[in-house]
């Protein structure tokens, strides 16, 4: 098989033909062993970058509905707080399970399967985005209509996914965090 793009590089940073991969539809650039190593040994950047992404979608989710929630409640900052960063557990798990049940994977399996993915990566995710938030003077007590409220949360993402990136490296190159995934990918 003949491609008429140059593939340079696969999710590994590894020169990659598609056309020598026998049986294979595609290539996902992960849950496969790559020159003798076993996937997720020496994960790569842009596998990391990926993780914290699909981390940071389901925290991101959770924790904007939970602070609509509590703003239109008109609960105080801690409780609307306290339900904004269970959202983002919740959504951030529920993103993974879905991924893993829709691949074939039993419940109970699939339930292990998301908490050891994400588990490490959400906590790191919400304590540096809830910790800017707190710090960000006026942040907390913004209203959902101000540019300060969006600001403090935006950078707080922003600042999470540059510290969770490197976690969810160190921890997928162990076999560990999302590496656990990729099999069901």
């Amino acid at each position: 098989m003949e491609h008429s793009t140059d593939h340079t590089g696969d999710a590994h940073g590894h020169g990659h033909d598609h056309g020598q991969e026998q049986g294979h539809g595609h290539h996902h650039g992960h849950g496969h062993v790559h020159g003798g190593r076993p996937a997720g040994s020496g994960a790569s950047w842009a596998m990391a970058a990926k993780a914290t992404l699909h981390c940071l979608t389901g925290c991101a989710v959770g924790e904007i509905l939970g602070m609509v929630i509590g703003t239109a409640l008109m609960w105080g900052n801690v409780p609307t707080m306290v339900l904004a960063i269970a959202l983002a557990f919740v959504f951030g798990y529920s993103f993974t399970l879905f991924a893993v049940r829709r691949a074939g994977l039993g419940l109970r399996a699939a339930v292990k399967v998301a908490l050891a993915a994400d588990t490490v990566s959400i906590a790191v995710m919400e304590l540096v985005d809830n910790g800017i938030i707190a710090l960000v003077p006026g942040a907390m007590d913004a209203h959902l209509s101000d540019g300060l409220f969006w600001s403090a949360l935006l950078g707080g993402f922003a600042v999470a996914f540059l510290v969770t990136t490197p976690v969810n490296k160190w921890m997928i190159g162990r076999g560990r965090g999302h590496a656990v995934v990729h099999g069901f990918h």
